[in-house]
């Protein structure tokens, strides 16, 4: 255990306003004053520092859109300024529109946002700070401001942020556009990513995502995996590696190779984010000492924190909070990405209708552990952990269950067979952890580990704690795919395995995996002649798919092993690729750039129709 301490986290509203959890309790949109245009200065006064992040856009509605973004001091006046008269504003007039000063008259609204804290966003001495270094876990505050604005009409509108601190320094930013959600059935472009984790290809995988299909989306599905260690503030803001999350998707990142920096590029602020929960969303338990690499890496299943409660039952202590701080959280994923939502699973699994594509989102992940055999890891625990079942690991174990007649599991039964799912002309649906792939992270099976305590016969002292996952048993495989198939899911998009392979079943589910931007850990395929690295067991899939599909080989220009034959992927800390759904021409199109040869063109290399 990692030395766990109780502690009131930071929370709760700042300057009267309430933490954004729904659509109560909206401010009303401010119309603009009618008079002259000026420059005259008011105070506040410009001159404020750069925002943590660029705003960037969460789930629209019919004539809505959520606009969030981030500072490190609460400030006292935070406003999305939306209409056509924004593009042509001053920083100046901006700023007194902003705050009730004679900005230009007509063609603008003023939308106050709503500001809360983050609970648990903290740095320590492995954070990549501007200018900042840490010799201890430390908080560090972070203030999310959110803006919901609304009575949006059809297409596209301008929009610029002003952010006016404690100091009465204001920051505008640049004019960028929103929108509200695409009208059901019509069409829809969503970018398919996932497993950014600070890697080194992300900023130029976005940059050429923005020169090949522009930077104004309908949406932009990442199948998690978004940072490396959620809490560690830095990883979604200004990391010194210049990879932060935000960063590459908001044109702010940067990273040079072969000769070419590359920044990113401006997508967030124009096309709304859609996320999943990876397994790097979540943190383990709770410490105030231990570094965020080590809390990240301790998290326990809830049910052995729920038993430590019931012993326990410490006074004074609320018991989800103190759950969470025992065994694994995601509250910083969820207070970064609050929408979508849904009554049932709040941030974490969720459904919305994007023109006519039905997306649907689940938290499907476990943690993922080492398969050496020494030490903790997948299948066994640390010799000289056996009598401390506090710090065991509990094997390669799920975070939230959505095996048959969990709760997960039977919001989406109900899910798939409402009439938004049913009548969408595609279904997607979007999770984390592979269901079928190629990659190292496909196996072993995706199920609870069964645990073996072994025992001396003579003194009944353990002698080691082992864990089995059988593959009759895989989540995915023996639960969700048989749901996906009766219910015409088109696409299940998912990541973990940094690669891109794809797969169709005989009921004609497409399954993509997208997420090559660096760090790959290979492909084990009978055309990689590679194995996983797994102890010999007939549950072990040790090459090709765990579930018996066979790999689709790209359908316009595969890469080619060295005798010319094309290969079923692209697993590569070279070559990059991204994807784009296109339901008018109903169609998924992947695309790959050689990052070696940075004059080079994006190559179309694999499209598939997803009917």
């Amino acid at each position: 255990m990692t030395g766990v301490s109780r502690r009131t986290v930071l929370g709760g509203a700042v300057a009267g306003a309430a933490v954004v959890a729904g659509q109560a309790n909206t401010p009303a949109a401010v119309a603009g004053p009618v008079g002259p245009a000026g420059d005259r200065p008011v105070s506040p006064r410009l001159g404020g520092a750069p925002l943590l992040c660029e705003p960037y856009l969460l789930d629209p509605g019919r004539s809505s859109v959520y606009v969030v973004w981030h500072t490190e001091a609460p400030g006292t006046r935070h406003v999305v300024l939306v209409g056509a008269a924004v593009p042509g504003m001053t920083d100046q007039q901006a700023l007194n529109a902003a705050t009730g000063g004679h900005g230009p008259a007509g063609g603008w609204r003023s939308f106050p946002a709503q500001t809360s804290q983050l609970k648990r966003t903290r740095e320590d001495t492995a954070s990549a700070v501007p200018n900042r270094a840490y010799t201890a876990v430390v908080d560090r505050h972070v203030y999310r401001h959110v803006a919901r604005v609304t009575g949006l009409p059809a297409g596209r509108t301008p929009y610029r942020v002003v952010s006016v601190d404690h100091r009465d320094r204001a920051t505008v930013t640049a004019a960028y556009t929103l929108a509200p959600a695409v009208p059901r059935g019509q069409r829809t472009r969503l970018l398919l990513t996932s497993d950014h984790q600070l890697k080194a290809m992300v900023p130029a995988n976005l940059e050429k995502v923005a020169a090949t299909v522009g930077v104004a989306l309908d949406g932009v599905l990442v199948a998690g995996d978004l940072v490396n260690v959620p809490d560690r503030a830095s990883e979604w803001f200004d990391s010194t590696s210049g990879l932060a999350f935000f960063a590459g998707l908001t044109g702010r990142g940067q990273r040079t190779i072969a000769g070419r920096t590359y920044r990113g590029a401006p997508i967030a602020q124009h096309s709304p984010l859609y996320c999943a929960i990876g397994n790097h969303e979540v943190m383990g338990r709770w410490s105030d000492t231990a570094g965020l690499d080590s809390q990240f890496n301790d998290p326990q299943p809830r049910w052995v924190a729920e038993q430590l409660w019931d012993q326990t039952r410490p006074p004074g202590e609320d018991r989800e909070r103190w759950l969470a701080e025992l065994s694994w959280d995601t509250t910083t994923y969820e207070q970064m990405l609050p929408y979508p939502r849904s009554r049932e699973g709040g941030p974490r699994w969720w459904s919305r209708t994007i023109g006519d594509v039905h997306v649907i989102t689940l938290f499907v992940t476990g943690i993922w552990r080492s398969a050496s055999p020494n030490g903790r890891g997948k299948f066994q625990e640390a010799a000289d952990h056996l009598q401390d079942p506090q710090r065991w690991g509990y094997g390669q174990f799920i975070f939230e269950p959505v095996k048959r007649d969990s709760a997960q599991y039977r919001w989406l039964e109900r899910e798939l067979s409402t009439p938004d799912a049913r009548g969408a002309r595609y279904r997607v649906v979007m999770y984390h952890h592979p269901g079928h792939g190629l990659g190292d992270n496909s196996a072993p099976p995706f199920t609870d580990p069964v645990q073996t305590i072994h025992r001396d016969p003579a003194t009944q002292a353990i002698t080691a704690v082992t864990y089995d996952y059988p593959l009759a048993d895989d989540h995915i495989l023996r639960d969700l795919e048989p749901l996906f198939s009766e219910a015409g899911v088109n696409l299940v998009h998912n990541g973990h395995s940094h690669l891109w392979n794809r797969f169709r079943n005989a009921a004609g589910v497409h399954w993509l995996e997208t997420s090559n931007v660096g760090n790959s850990y290979g492909a084990y395929d009978i055309s990689s002649g590679a194995s996983r690295n797994l102890p010999a067991d007939p549950d072990h899939v040790r090459q090709g798919d765990p579930g018996g599909l066979q790999p689709i080989v790209p359908t316009v220009a595969p890469l080619t092993d060295a005798a010319g034959r094309p290969l079923p992927y692209v697993a590569s800390n070279d070559i990059t690729v991204f994807s784009v759904l296109d339901s008018a021409a109903g169609v998924v199109s992947s695309y790959r750039f050689d990052t070696r040869l940075p004059d080079s063109d994006v190559v179309l290399f694999d499209e598939f129709a997803l009917a």
